[in-house]
């Protein structure tokens, strides 16, 4: 499953995945987010949760870089990433290095609880 959501007056978007992740959910996912995002302010946060993911599809590769070119493109400045689990990291790093030209501030954080502490209100 994918989540997407939004909190404009935190400017901060919200994804989560979880469970058994397919493409054609990442797909969907990102046509919500090219939404969500079109009058979103720049200099947003993002907030990604693997918490409770448990597989991914390998075909999900070009739609998580996709994803990251468009938050890249609509000025994305902080990425929170939710990985309790390092094995379950999917390569994330690596993907940025080539789909964040900007290179904005990455942190990666064991919880949600921890990561919501980085976000302003």
């Amino acid at each position: 499953m994918y989540l997407v959501s939004v909190n404009k007056l935190r400017k901060l978007l919200f994804l989560s995945l979880a469970g058994n992740v397919r493409a054609d959910e990442l797909v969907k996912g990102r046509e919500e987010i090219e939404i969500l995002l079109a009058d979103f302010p720049t200099g947003f946060r993002l907030i990604s949760d693997l918490s409770q993911l448990d597989t991914i599809d390998p075909d999900c590769v070009p739609e998580i870089g996709l994803v990251m070119e468009l938050c890249d493109q609509k000025g994305v400045e902080l990425i929170i990433r939710v990985i309790p689990d390092p094995s379950k990291d999917i390569g994330l790093n690596i993907l940025s290095l080539f789909h964040y030209p900007r290179r904005p501030r990455t942190i990666v954080c064991d919880n949600l609880a921890d990561a919501l502490k980085i976000i302003p209100i």
